[in-house]
């Protein structure tokens, strides 16, 4: 494995690296899931959810080392059933999210943070588009010269994690936090994540 990971490019990581962080900068399933977990839980469930988002792409990876991705791909069925899963998670908790009447002060947030890791994973799991990002993504930065490509595909998974971990447990924290000056609105944050994974289930419909 050293030898693989010595083997690469350096510019051709840095170049991974750099287009990995616009990645997680771009607002997506994701991005929104994580700041409306910390908006309505505070920084732990926020962080929490992040933890699963990452366990979630760890998964994807996974499949991606796997060559799922090459079936995935070639099978639009598949790539339906996968679609029409993860808009129904998410329109299920825009649903949850907007009946919720804000009694505690803090939205309709996962009961604990083992509940926010398992939410987050499900909404990673659950979007093709991750999973389709990374089966695409990935492989492009691969050289078979430098030895297997699915080990090849897992390092650069891991590294694409890392960073990735390092900037959705800062967005859930920080977004917990900033949810703190505003517990008094609660209600009105909770409509705002409503309509926020009820878009996203649209969207993912829709596209």
């Amino acid at each position: 494995m050293w030898d693989v990971l010595t083997g690469f490019d350096p510019a051709l990581l840095v170049a991974f690296i750099a287009a990995g962080l616009l990645l997680n900068l771009t607002p997506g399933a994701d991005f929104v899931f994580v700041s409306a977990s910390g908006i309505a839980g505070g920084p732990r469930i926020g962080m929490a959810a992040a933890l699963g988002i990452n366990i979630g792409i760890t998964v994807h990876v996974a499949m991606a080392a796997g060559g799922v991705s090459a079936l995935l791909l070639a099978d639009p069925a598949s790539y339906d059933v996968i679609r029409y899963a993860g808009a129904a998670y998410l329109a299920w908790l825009a649903i949850q999210a907007w009946r919720d009447s804000g009694t505690l002060g803090k939205g309709r947030a996962a009961p604990s943070a083992a509940a926010a890791v398992r939410r987050g994973f499900f909404t990673n799991v659950l979007n093709p588009k991750t999973a389709l990002f990374i089966f695409a993504f990935i492989p492009q930065f691969t050289d078979p010269a430098i030895g297997p490509v699915w080990m090849q595909i897992l390092i650069l998974g891991a590294i694409f994690q890392i960073f990735g971990m390092a900037f959705s447990l800062a967005l859930g924290a920080a977004a917990g936090l900033f949810a703190d000056r505003l517990r008094a609105r609660v209600r009105v944050l909770n409509k705002i994540t409503a309509i926020l994974f009820g878009g996203l289930a649209a969207r993912l419909v829709i596209d």
